[in-house]
C-alpha cells in the first residue's frame, strides 16, 4: 500500500512538471507507464491526466478518461470545465458544469471561476448572473479568484456598474483585480476611469504587471492619446523595472500605426529584445498601406515574406 502511494505521489508530480511542457509525446509515455503498473485508474491520477490531456488540446482523450470514472468527484468535473474553457470552448465547458450540477455534485471555489469566464466568454449574461448567486450562496463572494472573475464577466457583459459593485466590495484586493476593473472601462471607452484607477491603485500600494499594462496601452491605443501611451510604456521599465512583452509591443505598434507614425513603429520593433512575430509585422503593413507608407511597407513585406517576391 505505501508503496502504491508513493507510485502515485511521483507520478502526480511528474504529471505536474510535464504539464506546462505541453508534450504529448511525454504524456502518452506517462500514462502508459501509469497503465502498466495499475495506477491509471486511482482518481488522483485519473484528475491528472484529464488536466494534462486537456492542456494539450486532447479532449477526446480527456473525455474519455472522464467517462471511464466509476467515481467522478467534483475536482474531475473541475478539470475538464476549465480543459475547454482554457481553449476558448466556453458552450462545451459550461455543458460540462450542467452535467455536473445534474450529478448532484457539489462545487468548490475552483469551480465557479472557470465557469464564470465561460461566462463572460459567451457573453452570457444571465448564467453569469445565476452563477453569482450561487457565489454568494455558497459563501464564496470573499473568495478572489470568483471577485475577481464577476468583475471580468460583468465587463464583458457590458455592465461596468455591477463590476465596480463587485469591485468595490471586495474586502482584499490583487493585480488581478485591479487590472480587470481597469480593462472593463476600457473596452467600453471609458478611458478616463482607466487612467484614473491605474493611478489609485499605485498609490494604494499595488504594483501593475504586464497584464494591467496590456489593458492601459490598449485604451491609449483605442483612445488616441498618444502621449500617454509613450509614458505608460517607458514607465514599464524605468518605474517598474517590468520588461515590455510582445502584447505590449503590440498595443504601440497599433498606436503609432493609427496616426501614421510607421517610421516610429519599425524603429520601435527592430529595438525589441522579443523576436517580433508575423503579426506584428503584418499589423504595422496595414498601418503602411492606410497612411501611403509604401517605403516602410516595402521593407517590411520583405521581413514577412521574404525578398523572392
Amino acid at each position: 500500500m505505501a508503496t502504491s502511494q508513493g507510485l502515485i505521489r511521483w507520478y502526480s508530480s511528474l504529471l505536474d512538471e510535464y504539464y506546462s511542457a505541453k508534450s504529448l509525446w511525454i504524456l502518452k509515455q506517462i500514462h502508459a507507464s501509469t497503465i502498466i503498473i495499475g495506477i491509471s485508474s486511482h482518481d488522483f491520477i485519473r484528475t491528472k491526466l484529464v488536466t494534462s490531456y486537456a492542456s494539450c488540446a486532447q479532449l477526446h482523450q480527456a473525455n474519455i478518461l472522464f467517462n471511464f470514472a466509476h467515481r467522478k468527484p467534483t475536482f474531475l468535473f473541475n478539470s475538464l470545465i476549465r480543459g475547454y474553457s482554457s481553449l476558448s470552448l466556453f458552450s462545451q465547458s459550461l455543458s460540462i458544469f450542467r452535467q455536473m450540477l445534474l450529478a448532484y455534485k457539489p462545487f468548490d471555489r475552483q469551480t465557479l471561476p472557470v465557469v464564470l469566464k465561460s461566462c463572460a466568454g459567451l457573453l452570457a449574461l444571465r448564467a453569469g448572473q445565476q452563477v453569482h448567486g450561487a457565489v454568494v450562496v455558497n459563501g464564496f463572494a470573499l473568495d478572489l479568484a470568483n471577485s475577481n472573475a464577476l468583475i471580468t464577466m460583468y465587463s464583458k457583459c457590458g455592465k461596468l456598474i455591477d463590476a465596480q459593485k463587485v469591485f468595490d466590495r471586495m474586502s482584499e484586493r490583487n493585480k488581478v483585480s485591479w487590472s480587470a476593473i481597469i480593462a472593463g472601462y476600457g473596452m467600453h471607452g471609458v478611458f478616463h476611469e482607466v487612467f484614473r484607477l491605474f493611478h489609485t491603485m499605485v498609490e494604494d500600494g499595488e504594483w501593475p504587471d504586464g497584464l494591467t499594462f496590456t489593458s492601459v496601452l490598449t485604451a491609449c491605443s483605442h483612445g488616441g492619446f498618444l502621449d500617454k501611451g509613450r509614458d505608460y510604456f517607458e514607465m514599464m521599465h524605468s518605474r517598474f523595472g517590468l520588461k515590455p512583452g510582445l502584447e505590449h509591443y503590440t498595443c504601440m505598434v497599433d498606436m503609432l500605426g493609427r496616426v501614421g507614425l510607421v517610421e516610429e513603429a519599425e524603429k520601435l520593433i527592430l529595438r525589441m529584445e522579443k523576436e517580433p512575430d508575423a503579426a506584428l509585422w503584418r499589423a504595422l503593413l496595414g498601418a503602411c498601406k492606410i497612411h501611403g507608407k509604401m517605403e516602410v511597407a516595402e521593407r517590411v513585406a520583405e521581413r514577412i515574406y521574404g525578398r523572392n517576391l
